[in-house]
């Protein structure tokens, strides 16, 4: 895990890599080999490997949310269709919660989301886990965490899909 990360003054941004970690930066997935310092003199999208999901691990929700979220930041080319991913998650969210964490979370990372603070839109999204699992472990004790959207889409084993209110416009 990358230690000491920090932002300087005027931007600049101080990485610390141990040998065999990735950061993703502008689209760019960089490996190092040894212990290495980075300083990003400008301004540059990046997400740290700790805080990368895969898509097997999108089997929430939230996670699904995040992982596309997270697609808009590091592949920059799918940024388009990642962002309509991203609202139709976020729709069916919103359409099967009352939960106010929940719903006022996702407001804050969709004004984020808007503004391009993709980064920080992750953070906000991470930060309502804890509240998802306490939902999600109430509503099914046994049975296995629903998807929202076919988990073919997302690269994961298939998933029984929460029922939304209106069936959404186009077939998966």
């Amino acid at each position: 895990m990358p230690r000491d990360n920090s932002r300087a003054p005027g931007g600049t941004m101080h990485l610390s890599l141990k040998a065999g970690e990735r950061v993703y930066i502008n689209g760019a997935v960089v490996r190092v080999d040894r212990k290495v310092s980075l300083e990003l003199m400008n301004d540059a999208t990046f997400l740290l490997e700790g805080h990368v999901l895969q898509a097997e691990q999108a089997t929430t929700p939230l996670r699904q949310l995040y992982f596309a979220a997270q697609t808009m930041l590091i592949v920059p080319v799918q940024a388009g269709p990642a962002r309509t991913l991203y609202g139709r998650i976020e729709d069916g969210i919103l359409a099967v919660t009352t939960e106010p964490a929940i719903r006022d979370g996702l407001k804050a990372a969709h004004a984020l989301v808007e503004g391009g603070r993709i980064f920080e839109a992750l953070k906000v999204i991470r930060g309502l886990y804890a509240v998802e699992a306490t939902l999600l472990g109430e509503a099914l004790p046994d049975a296995p965490v629903p998807a929202l959207l076919p988990a073919a889409r997302l690269g994961a084993r298939r998933r029984p899909a929460l029922r939304r209110a209106a069936p959404p416009s186009d077939k998966a």
